[in-house]
């Protein structure tokens, strides 16, 4: 019986696999597995035992494991056990000189890695969407807003491109934080190695060679937290950009702006009593998951805070937090490029909200105008602020407004007024910077 929404309602195939019971049943085995053969190479167990342990481990079963857990109440020394049935004689060296999280934080390590595969892959994707969108609507001018309210132009494609640059970081910080989070550990007990011997860091190496892990420098009975802290983090800033771009998106669909639009499928049903409805309901989801993302940083920071060598505490909310976490950033990173490629842009909407208010928020070109040729930038300023503010109250052009202004028109002629006032010739660098950054980040969608 599915309980969890993600059993049956969101994330990848791809992704659930990697966080599944049965996936992480696989990852256990395959450390014991590097484990016996590391012990192997350094003459700690025979060669030919190492070997049958390679040949035989993955015939154990999950369910003959949970079946041992029933009796003995203890998850890992349960698959040891299912493990050692079935590699005959070989199965006396399953485990040797390990203890649980030596094994269990090193398969972490191997989900870990396959769950940044796959963020990786869509990242790109996104971000080649991304591009995509900006080089088509770089030169598209909009009204720019700042704290709600229509400001000076920009385009939507400087808008995408800031998008674009934000996950090209996320791209960039994934990879910077491989090598601190995809680790995994021999270390026995307490930390100490003592099981082992002075062999135990050559077999260290050896084992996280075979697994394509790097072994951590020092640990305790675990691998500190802070690692797998860091990629909680790294998961909720990445959900807070696809929250960012969600929300712009559902204020952009907005009724009376109409910027923007989901793509609607023909038959698709907008409200139960409302047949007239056009929600931007994927862009509401990937938002109100990136709360649930997010919310697994504190406690990926707690875990990380143990007695002594270590407790159990941090055990019982990773089993949550690894796969939901991992499994909702990558839904919600699918959601939002998809949502993205089929983004319906209404240009005609665009350039009525541009125009909305009469020139009056060009104001700071005017302004800059009066002051290069020759006015003081406080003076130029309150007299642009004291003729907008007219404009607004009395539903007047700002250009007959300052027209009628001698301390303006000292300055202006109607005729340049009117070309400062124009939206299309107060974008800026806003197409040249779209340019530069498509050109800097093409070679990370090649």
């Amino acid at each position: 019986m599915a309980i969890h929404p993600i059993d049956y309602r969101y994330g990848t195939p791809e992704m659930r696999d990697v966080w599944s019971e049965e996936n992480r049943f696989r990852a256990v085995v395959t450390a014991e597995v590097a484990l016996a053969r590391a012990e192997a190479a350094h003459g700690v167990i025979p060669a030919a035992d190492a070997e049958a342990i390679r040949q035989s481990a993955m015939n154990a079963s999950l369910a003959r494991a949970k079946e041992i857990e029933d009796e003995i109440h203890h998850d890992m020394m349960a698959i040891v056990r299912a493990v050692t049935e079935v590699c005959g004689d070989a199965g006396r060296w399953i485990h040797y000189g390990a203890t649980s999280n030596d094994i269990l934080d090193t398969a972490t390590g191997l989900q870990l890695r396959d769950s940044l595969a796959l963020l990786e892959q869509k990242l790109v994707n996104l971000l080649r969407v991304l591009l995509v969108r900006s080089e088509e609507t770089k030169a598209l001018v909009c009204a720019g807003r700042t704290h709600g309210q229509i400001g000076v132009p920009t385009t939507y494609g400087l808008r995408f491109a800031i998008w674009a640059s934000e996950v090209a970081r996320h791209i960039e910080r994934l990879r910077q934080l491989r090598p601190r989070v995809l680790v995994g550990q021999l270390t026995g007990a307490v930390g100490t190695q003592a099981a082992l011997g002075e062999k135990a860091p050559a077999i260290q190496e050896a084992m996280m060679e075979f697994l394509g892990l790097a072994p951590v420098d020092v640990s305790n009975q675990i691998i500190s937290r802070d690692r797998y802290a860091e990629y909680f983090m790294f998961l909720a800033n990445v959900a807070t950009t696809l929250d960012k771009i969600g929300l712009e998106i559902r204020l952009m669909q907005r009724s009376e702006i109409g910027e923007l639009e989901e793509a609607f499928g023909s038959k698709q049903v907008g409200s139960s009593t409302m047949p007239h409805k056009r929600n931007p309901i994927k862009s509401e989801q990937v938002c109100g998951l990136a709360r649930i993302v997010r919310s697994a940083v504190e406690p990926a920071l707690q875990n990380n805070v143990l007695w002594d060598e270590r407790d159990l505490t941090n055990s019982s909310p990773e089993r949550v937090l690894f796969p939901e976490a991992s499994i909702l950033l990558d839904h919600i990173l699918a959601v939002m490029t998809r949502v993205l490629e089929g983004l319906q842009v209404r240009p005609e909407n665009i350039r009525r909200n541009l125009m909305l208010l009469r020139g009056i928020n060009l104001a700071e070109s005017v302004m800059i105008e009066l002051t290069r040729r020759g006015m003081d930038r406080q003076e130029a300023h309150e007299i642009v602020r004291e003729a907008s503010m007219q404009a607004l109250a009395d539903g007047k052009n700002l250009v007959d407004v300052l027209a009628a202004r001698q301390d303006v028109t000292a300055y202006c002629s109607r005729q340049e007024l009117e070309e400062l006032l124009d939206p299309d010739a107060y974008i800026g660098t806003a197409v040249q910077q779209v340019d530069r950054l498509t050109e800097k980040l093409a070679p990370l969608v090649r």
